[in-house]
C-alpha cells in the first residue's frame, strides 16, 4: 500500500542543486532539504552557496571545461539533480554579437548537455535517479529582446525530453520546469524598472510575479515519489501566463 503520508518525503537520498547559491536554486536547496534530503548546494559563488544553508557547498563553474565531470565524480552516487543555472542578454537579434549568442548557449543549453551527460551516466548505472532542469515560458512564447534565451529554453526541453526516452528504461526520469516571471537576480533588470514589472505582473492570470520559493514545490514534486511515472514533462509554473491569451480585459457586452 502507497505511503500517501510520505510521499514527498526524501530521507536517504542525495541531491545536487547546481545553481544553488541563489534566486530558485537556493530555495529548491532549502525546500529538498526540508523535505530530508542530503543537499549539495553547488555554485561559482561558493560563499552564497554556504549561504544558503544546507549539507554541504560545493563549488563549481559550469562553463569551466570538465567541471561537470570531476563533479559528478566528486559528488558520488546522487539521487537528484537539479540544474537552475542561466543567464540572458537581452538585445534585439539586430543588435545582438555572436560573442553574446555564443555566451548564452554555453551556459543554458551546453551546460545543460554536460550537466545530463555526466550526472545522467551514473544514474543509468545505479537504476534510478530524478534529473530536474529549468526552461522558461520563454521556451514557447517569445518577445523582442529575448530571442538567444528563448531558443536555449526551447532546446533544453526537447534535450531533456531525449534524455526521458533514452534514460527512462533504466529507471531515471528526466523533467523540466517552466516558470513565468520570477523575482530573481537574473530578472533585476527589468524589476527596476516599474513600467515593466506592472507590464509582466499583469500579463499572467493571477497578476503578480512569481516568488523564487514558489517554485520550491515543483521541484520537491519531480524529486519525490509523487512523481514516479512522470518523465519527459514541462510542468508550467508560470501563474496562468500561458493560459491567458494577451491578458486582455474584453468589454463585458
Amino acid at each position: 500500500m502507497t505511503d500517501y503520508a510520505n510521499l514527498f518525503r526524501l530521507d536517504g537520498r542525495r541531491a545536487v542543486v547546481l545553481g544553488g547559491g541563489s534566486g530558485i536554486g537556493r530555495e529548491a536547496a532549502r525546500a529538498l532539504a526540508a523535505h530530508g534530503a542530503h543537499v549539495v548546494c553547488a555554485d561559482r559563488d561558493v560563499e552564497a552557496a554556504r549561504e544558503t544553508g544546507v549539507a554541504e557547498a560545493y563549488e563549481i563553474d559550469l562553463l569551466d571545461p570538465g567541471a561537470v565531470a570531476r563533479a559528478a565524480s566528486a559528488l558520488g552516487e546522487l539521487d537528484i539533480v537539479v540544474l537552475t543555472a542561466a543567464m540572458n542578454v537581452r538585445k534585439r537579434l539586430l543588435d545582438y554579437t555572436r560573442e553574446e549568442f555564443d555566451r548564452v548557449l554555453a551556459l543554458n543549453l551546453g551546460a545543460t548537455f554536460e550537466v545530463v551527460r555526466a550526472f545522467g551516466a551514473g544514474m543509468v548505472r545505479r537504476g534510478r535517479g530524478s534529473i530536474i532542469g529549468f526552461s522558461s515560458i520563454r521556451g514557447t512564447t517569445v518577445e523582442p529582446g529575448q530571442g538567444p534565451y528563448a531558443a536555449t529554453k526551447a532546446g533544453l526541453v526537447q534535450l531533456f525530453r531525449t534524455a526521458a526516452a533514452e534514460f527512462g528504461p533504466s529507471g531515471v526520469r528526466v523533467n523540466a520546469i517552466a516558470p513565468g516571471v520570477v523575482e530573481t537576480p537574473l530578472t533585476s533588470q527589468i524589476k527596476a524598472n516599474p513600467d515593466w514589472y506592472d507590464a509582466y505582473a499583469t500579463k499572467g492570470a493571477l497578476g503578480r510575479w512569481a516568488r523564487a520559493d514558489e517554485l520550491a514545490g515543483a521541484v520537491v514534486y519531480l524529486a519525490s515519489d509523487a512523481s514516479t511515472f512522470v518523465t519527459g514533462s514541462v510542468l508550467a509554473v508560470d501563474g496562468g501566463w500561458t493560459a491567458v491569451d494577451g491578458r486582455f480585459e474584453p468589454p463585458a457586452s
